[in-house]
């Protein structure tokens, strides 16, 4: 089914709502991790790609940063071997190090650098081994005994990471030289390690670390629900923290808000978790007053 052609007026329209918006994100950098159906569907995949280097083109420095997890998963499936996790989290030996770096560091990111180039853009793709510019730290995990007397049992899951600094100088020269850069979340630690991060993570670290104007975090969802199932599109951090203490914030999306939460608590403007599932979100969200997800402030 094709979409209903758009009158001049309705162009027009279009048009006028989109220029507050452009004049105030003038310059600004916004984060966005990408994810989701947004990275598996082809249709929305071109439309991403486009969000982005329209956003460019107008003056604005989008920033993209990348999971692949159901790549990895594919990947190491046809090479025989099974995808183990442990509290949500990919256990990652050596040799499952290196096929995440292999899909997220080449297959993923140069194809999404691609999409952007095709469209018009001058997408860059980096991993933070690049200048080494994102630092990481191994992830251990605990996991509480039955017994309260017991101290919690660590859990190794091998080359998992978390952030520990971001130098944002590579990220800002590319910013100024009008390219877009699209990052894979993978660090290096000061054992000179390759670690896997988690996406989320990233762009939320990156966000804090550059002073960006917002952090967009792409999901599968419709963005944050109250307990009829209905979308809040305008949500304050202490209204965020009720949500999730009276439970109506969990599972899946509990994390997401968590790095939302910690992203406007040091400076980050806004987050915003929106609907990657929807035509242009990024442009729906950036662009329009209503939007396409949940907008938390501090």
């Amino acid at each position: 089914m094709t979409a209903p052609k758009l009158s001049a007026t309705d162009r027009a329209r279009v048009l006028t709502e989109a220029l507050p918006y452009i004049q105030r994100f003038q310059s600004k950098t916004l984060v966005i991790k990408y994810g989701g159906n947004a990275m598996v569907d082809e249709a929305l995949k071109s439309a991403f790609a486009r969000d982005v280097v329209l956003m460019k083109l107008v003056g604005m420095n989008p920033v993209v940063v990348h999971g692949g997890g159901p790549q990895i998963g594919k990947l190491l499936e046809r090479i025989g071997k099974k995808s183990e996790f442990v509290q949500g989290m990919r256990v990652t030996d050596r040799e499952t190090m290196d096929v995440v770096e292999m899909v997220l560091g080449g297959l993923v990111n140069k194809e999404i650098v691609n999409l952007i180039n095709q469209h018009g853009g001058k997408a860059v793709g980096l991993s933070g081994k690049d200048g080494r510019f994102i630092r990481a730290r191994k992830m251990l995990l605990k996991k509480e005994p039955q017994d309260v007397k017991l101290p919690p049992e660590i859990i190794d899951i091998g080359h998992v990471g978390e952030v520990e600094s971001i130098d944002p100088s590579l990220v800002a020269f590319l910013d100024k030289g009008d390219f877009i850069p699209v990052i894979a979340p993978i660090g290096v630690g000061a054992d000179n390690a390759t670690y896997n991060i988690n996406a989320d993570v990233v762009a939320g670290k990156l966000a804090i670390t550059l002073g960006a104007e917002k952090l967009m975090l792409l999901t599968n969802t419709t963005g944050v629900l109250n307990r009829a199932g209905e979308l809040l599109p305008k949500l304050s951090a202490a209204e965020v923290k009720d949500l999730i203490g009276d439970g109506t914030i969990a599972g899946g999306m509990l994390p997401k808000v968590n790095y939302a939460l910690d992203a406007v608590a040091s400076g980050v403007k806004s987050a915003h978790i929106v609907d990657g599932r929807v035509a242009h979100a990024v442009l729906l969200e950036v662009f329009t007053d209503e939007g396409v997800g949940t907008l938390i402030r501090a």
